[in-house]
């Protein structure tokens, strides 16, 4: 019998792709919609600000594993370049352009946005990196030769900073606070992997703000608080992001750095959220989270759509966040919460490959590797069980033997 339900996704991504394809394996056959702001289809993420900057010429979309199969395999309607503005809970409508689309159940993978400096979008040349759009534009003026400066020591700008040395070009990353990564990894953390844009050339400005850009139609210079001036063809912003939620302002929905929800992803009345957008009741650390992470989106919109078909039966979103970054040629990798500041356990923040410990009381809560692969699942899977601080120095000292008879 076929199911009468309507189930709209709003967010054409990761999770949106993930929820819809988690509906037909779970064998919900009634209309499945999915609503995404860009024209194309579900694509993969982390590539943009890696390879797909980094390479010789560029290179091809990174379409998800079945993004091309939506409509003919999976009977999934998209309406794609227009996103949604508005959201009635009671007549339980979308508004998407100057259409309405009704749902019974909704979904909401609207994922985050670039944050964008001031008013600098009337000069070309000054790029966010969070679309397909955004990273063909970037990498083409890479490619090209212009002269780039990063605003944002994070992950993002970190990252861009590597693909433009990776071409040969000088870069300067400006980083208005002392040290970078402090919210992402403590400012112990974030003094350590700092020191590898040192050691790979890439020249790295704390502390100071900057003032404003120069230049006629395109970008020519940016200006710091320091009054110093650098000369720039290409601005790349990586300020960090904002969850999308402004279509829902007014909606009813509690709204406080993204979407609240429970322990099972819902919303509200036959509404859930995943991904980016969603700040949910974590069981693992007993405090609401807000992740924006590959891993994160992809298993948040599975269980997401499995709750909402079935919310009799809904299980808590267990997850121990996982994320991971490419800087000239090092794996950075983190599990966990990174909480307070770290403990050494393996290698020497000095080099190039070391292990870092979080805490909580005597628990242990996170786990930061650079170039140590073989090893951060194995903190994931402890503190996963809850396990304590004495456990992963256990695991370290084990490891450690490992890694001195290799």
């Amino acid at each position: 019998m076929t199911d009468s339900r309507r189930v709209v996704i709003v967010g054409g991504s990761l999770a949106g792709l993930k929820a819809a394809q988690e509906a037909r394996t779970s064998g919900f056959t009634g209309r499945l919609t999915i609503v995404g702001a860009e024209l194309h289809l579900p694509y993969d993420r982390p590539p943009l600000s890696k390879e797909f900057l980094g390479g010789s010429a560029a290179v091809q979309a990174p379409f998800l594993p079945g993004a091309h199969e939506l409509a003919e395999q999976l009977g999934v309607e998209t309406i794609l370049g227009e996103p949604a503005t508005a959201i009635d809970m009671t007549a339980q409508r979308i508004t998407v352009g100057t259409s309405s689309v009704a749902y019974d159940s909704l979904l909401v993978a609207t994922g985050s946005t670039a944050r964008r400096l001031g008013d600098t979008d009337r000069l070309r040349g000054v790029e966010t990196l969070r679309t397909l759009d955004d990273a063909q534009r970037i990498g083409t003026a890479l490619r090209r030769g212009d002269r780039p400066v990063v605003i944002g020591g994070g992950f993002i700008g970190s990252e861009v900073a590597s693909a433009a040395r990776s071409h040969g070009l000088d870069v300067s990353i400006i980083e208005a606070a002392p040290t970078p990564l402090v919210r992402a990894v403590g400012e112990t953390a974030g003094e350590w992997l700092s020191r590898l844009h040192a050691r790979n050339g890439t020249q790295l400005i704390c502390g100071t703000a900057v003032e404003s850009l120069s230049g006629d139609e395109r970008v020519e210079a940016i200006h710091l608080s320091d009054g110093r001036s650098l000369d720039a063809d290409l601005v790349v912003v990586g300020i960090g992001a904002d969850p999308a939620t402004g279509w829902l302002d007014g909606s009813g929905l509690e709204l406080d750095n993204g979407i609240v929800c429970d322990a099972r992803l819902r919303a509200g009345d036959n509404i859930w959220a995943a991904g980016d957008v969603a700040r949910w009741w974590s069981e693992d650390f007993g405090a609401p989270l807000r992740i924006e992470h590959w891993t994160n989106a992809a298993e948040q919109g599975a269980v997401a759509m499995r709750n909402l078909l079935n919310p009799q039966e809904a299980m808590s979103y267990r997850h121990i966040p996982y994320f991971w970054s490419d800087w000239y040629g090092s794996r950075i990798q983190l599990v966990g919460l990174a909480s307070g500041e770290p403990t050494v356990v393996t290698g020497d923040p000095a080099t190039d490959v070391f292990v870092a410990l979080y805490r909580e009381g005597d628990r242990l809560v996170g786990a930061l590797a650079l170039n140590r692969r073989s090893d951060i699942m194995k903190y994931r899977a402890l503190i996963a069980r809850s396990a304590s601080w004495q456990d992963g120095l256990a695991l370290a000292e084990e490891r450690n033997r490992r890694m001195v008879r290799a």
